[in-house]
């Protein structure tokens, strides 16, 4: 593997950490009501809890995306930020399903263009933790 390889995949988790940390953080403060809309109304847990909980792990997995660089921590924290990706993915489709505006996100269509969102940030977070 190239140098500039290595530092695509460095510069890649680097930025899916400052992603996390951002929406970590957005998750706990001005976003908050924004993330309710994505927790499906079938979900026995009060709305707020769910989004201040998964906000506490986006701070937690973009801080460690951000202080792991040894393998195989690194593919072990990129498969477990890919797993809360595929985790929270229920909350996007009863975005759509049960059309609930949030993000901008006011209409059918761009509610299922962010559905296709979701299967990016898996990739992202596996290939930019995957093993040189």
């Amino acid at each position: 593997m190239s140098r500039s390889e290595i530092a695509l995949r460095a510069i890649g988790q680097a930025a899916l950490g400052g992603v996390l940390l951002t929406a970590g953080a957005g998750h706990l403060t001005t976003q908050r009501k924004e993330f309710q809309a994505q927790v499906p109304s079938w979900f026995p847990v009060d709305p707020d809890k769910v989004v201040v909980v998964s906000g506490f792990a986006e701070l937690a997995l973009g801080a460690a995306l951000l202080a792991t660089w040894r393998q195989p921590a690194r593919r072990l924290l990129g498969n477990a930020v890919a797993g809360f990706f595929v985790g929270v993915f229920p909350g996007n489709i009863a975005q759509f399903l049960e059309r609930k505006d949030g993000f901008g996100l006011d209409t059918d269509r761009k509610r299922a263009l962010r559905l296709l969102g979701q299967p990016a940030l898996v990739a992202w977070a596996l290939a930019a933790t995957r093993p040189h």
